[in-house]
């Protein structure tokens, strides 16, 4: 299913542009703009890229650990609630999706760090 030229067209000039690479297994930190009452201000979500999806309407997994519970948000690339995305670290991992993180405790979910450009 291919889409549309003129959708195709609308999708590009509203990409974000801003956003590094990053790829799952890499450790980012989210700035997500929260809007408490008349105010707004930036709260960061640090965790692990456990999925990514492409596209037009392309959106990325991040999951941590909060007070030993584990916290998954899904971020769209495009989403004006993201204020910039910085990564962290890399690490190396074999697959395209790490959804087998959320059934590893402690050191077991460790991932091996690359040093990556």
């Amino acid at each position: 299913m291919s889409i549309h030229p003129v959708m195709q067209r609308l999708a590009e000039k509203l990409r974000r542009t801003d956003l590094p690479v990053f790829a799952p297994g890499d450790t980012v930190r989210v700035q997500v703009k929260i809007k408490e009452g008349d105010k707004e201000r930036l709260q960061a979500f640090e965790g692990i890229v456990i999925a990514l999806k492409r596209g037009p309407q392309g959106s990325f997994t991040v999951r941590k650990m909060s007070f030993g519970q584990g916290v998954e948000r899904i971020f769209p690339f495009n989403s004006k609630v993201v204020d910039k995305v910085e990564k962290i670290r890399s690490a190396r991992v074999r697959r395209a999706r790490l959804f087998y993180l959320r059934g590893l405790r402690g050191k077991a979910a460790r991932l091996k760090e690359v040093e990556r450009a």
